[in-house]
């Protein structure tokens, strides 16, 4: 299946799940007995790790999608049976 999805949104797709996996991280690690110094770092690297993850997977599924020819005329024609199937 084809992933149909702007830059822009996949920006925005990334930064909201590395914020949401940040705030969990912090919720969970501050009933946890550490220091506070431990749970912002902690916090801050799990965001950031989420973000760059999600980003680099994009970009490999941007790269493997646009392989070749063959497969971009597939991809459209699939698209064309789907919305004829919708209508």
């Amino acid at each position: 299946m084809a992933m149909f999805i702007s830059h822009r949104t996949a920006q925005f797709r990334n930064l909201a799940l590395a914020t949401t996996n940040g705030a969990i991280t912090l919720v969970i690690l501050l009933i946890a007995p550490l220091g506070l110094a431990a749970v912002i770092i902690n916090t801050a690297l799990v965001a950031v790790v989420t973000y760059g993850t999600g980003t680099i997977a994009d970009r490999l599924i941007q790269y493997l999608q646009s392989g070749s020819e063959s497969s971009n005329a597939l991809r459209f024609q699939g698209r064309a049976q789907l919305e004829e199937r919708d209508r």
